[in-house]
């Protein structure tokens, strides 16, 4: 019996032995395997970001560089200044906007005398225009300027006129008169020009007006559309009494001869679609008011701004669109209120009988002719001329696109732009502009992003959003690279794509917020599955560590 006792009692401890190594054993699998494994499979995915690039990005330090080519023609220089050609300089000039931002104006002069070829152009052109066909288009880079002085006696300039801009990249000096030196005089000529032809302190200021607020805006204050990658362009023909006025207007015609050829040059800066529609019985929502001592209706300046809001409802929505909306509207005033002018602030009427809002569109009131006496037919055929219309509608187009020049020269006359409705120097002064406009909305997207995903530990960062992120990064560094070089072209591309990167990774689907649990409802979620099986195993361990704990204070039996 008693060799029978000792081997139930030895069984017994064997089978505690093997239950408390199955309970470590569960435990160990538990904390070292399952937790670690758990944690990882449930972790969030976040590809990494160039979180240091992105914080240099912030601070935007611009260096603009402009190439200028002055060429005298013979008898500008004195001779002992001549002698000094070819000649180059350089002239910086830095403004800082605010802390994380500063522009850097410099213009590499390069001085030489004028060819045999241009001296002949030069001596025998009787009009400033003829030097637009000097130079060939390919021949000028993109953000470059080339200066011909000429002497004061020359017939190129009229009398009244010291500088010509014309639609290249070129221009005419007078020679100053009185001074011994000519370089420097016209040094300070050229600036004067690169800000009118190229850039401005004031263009770059209001570029980055979004990061660096300048105040409130004046009354010269134009407020163009921001920087975008399409914009789209709605022609609308407003006839509010279809019943009088049988209104005919041949817009394609017109797009296709004065809008298109300017659409093409800027094809370049970004995207365009144009349409058209005529809308009936839209009425502008503003009762005009009759002056007696015109024997017409006026809308007043005041009264103007209360014209958007009822006539943009019946435009339809641009809410489907990705683009911009740029709304220019015709409006035939309807028989009872025929003829209405605008007049302006001053009391005097508008000229062209139109206003424009700013980022938005422009309006032009087009007036009927007067009714004959023995003319009782209705509704009266209206053809709208065109030539009048499109040279309003392309006025504002400019003005909405941020198309304008500088400061001009005083005694300046500015040739016009041909048949594109664009010289070649405008358009670099938009992309100027417009490229630092993106590298500013790049670095401030991306600093948004990164603060963003530093708040939020939750959002997934697939590999495909940090590789559109680094690519944004490097096609803005280069962008400024190309900027401090003067490549214009190559600079606004890259301004381009790295707008398109950050916003493709700014706006990724993968990055919202909602889509993903946080922290404390996955803890509730995994808890009920993890409870039933971590108490058997809690409790094995609360019971080892018991028994252990008694088995050390039992004493010990000395046979």
């Amino acid at each position: 019996m008693a060799a029978e006792a000792g081997a139930v009692a030895a069984l017994d401890a064997a089978e505690k032995a093997r239950g408390k190594y199955a309970a470590l054993s569960f435990a160990t699998i538990a904390i070292v395997v399952g937790l670690p494994l758990w944690w990882k499979t449930t972790e969030t995915y976040r590809a990494s970001l160039p979180y240091s690039e992105i914080a240099e990005l912030d601070t935007l330090l611009f260096q603009l560089t402009v190439p200028v080519t002055v060429v005298f023609a013979r008898g500008v220089l004195p001779a002992d200044q001549e002698r000094k050609l070819p000649l180059r300089a350089t002239q910086r000039a830095e403004v800082p906007l605010n802390s994380k931002t500063g522009v850097t104006s410099r213009y590499d002069v390069s001085f030489r005398r004028a060819t045999s070829q241009e001296e002949t152009f030069l001596s025998q052109a009787s009009a400033p225009e003829a030097v637009d066909a000097l130079l060939p288009v390919e021949g000028m880079p993109a953000g470059s300027l080339t200066a011909f002085v000429v002497p004061q006696s020359s017939p190129l300039l009229p009398q009244e006129v010291s500088v010509y801009l014309g639609k290249r990249r070129s221009a005419v000096l007078r020679a100053p008169q009185g001074t011994g030196d000519t370089l420097g005089a016209v040094s300070a000529q050229v600036q004067q020009l690169a800000h009118a032809m190229s850039f401005s302190p004031e263009s770059i200021a209001e570029a980055l007006a979004d990061r660096v607020p300048i105040g409130q805006p004046g009354a010269e204050w134009k407020r163009p559309f921001k920087s975008s990658l399409g914009y789209e362009i709605t022609f609308s023909l407003l006839n509010p009494d279809p019943k009088s006025h049988d209104v005919h207007w041949d817009i394609e015609g017109a797009v296709r001869r004065y809008v298109q050829p300017l659409l093409d040059k800027l094809g370049s800066v970004a995207e365009f679609s144009v349409d058209s529609q005529i809308l009936y019985y839209a009425m502008l929502g503003v009762t005009p008011r009759f002056d007696a001592a015109s024997s017409s209706f006026v809308l007043s300046a005041h009264s103007l701004p209360h014209v958007i809001n009822p006539v943009e409802a019946r435009l339809g929505s641009s809410a489907a669109s990705l683009y911009p909306v740029l709304n220019f509207l015709l409006y035939v005033p309807e028989r009872l209120y025929s003829p209405l002018h605008i007049k302006g602030k001053d009391g005097a009427a508008v000229p062209t009988n139109a206003f424009h809002s700013p980022r938005w569109g422009g309006i032009m009131v087009y007036n009927v002719e007067p009714e004959a006496a023995n003319e009782t037919t209705l509704p009266r055929r209206v053809d709208v001329d065109m030539v009048h219309v499109m040279g309003v509608f392309l006025a504002q187009l400019r003005l909405l696109l941020g198309i304008s020049p500088g400061p001009l020269p005083a005694g300046a006359l500015q040739g016009g732009p041909g048949g594109e409705g664009l010289s070649d120097w405008e358009l670099d002064r938009l992309l100027w502009a417009r490229t630092v406009e993106n590298v500013a909305t790049v670095s401030t997207t991306l600093t948004s992003l990164a603060q963003l995903l530093g708040k939020i530990s939750n959002i997934v960062i697939k590999d495909d959003v940090a590789s559109e992120v680094y690519r944004a990064v490097d096609a803005a560094r280069e962008a400024m690279r190309q900027l401090e070089r003067g490549h214009l072209d190559a600079a606004f591309r890259a301004s381009k794509a790295a707008v398109t990167s950050s916003e493709r990774a700014f706006f990724d689907p993968s990055l919202l917020h909602l889509l993903y649990f946080p922290d404390d409802q996955k803890f509730a979620i995994y808890i009920p599955l993890f409870l039933p099986m971590a108490v058997p195993i809690l409790l094995s361990l609360a019971k080892i560590l018991r028994e252990s704990r008694q088995s050390r204070k039992a004493p010990v039996k000395v046979d």
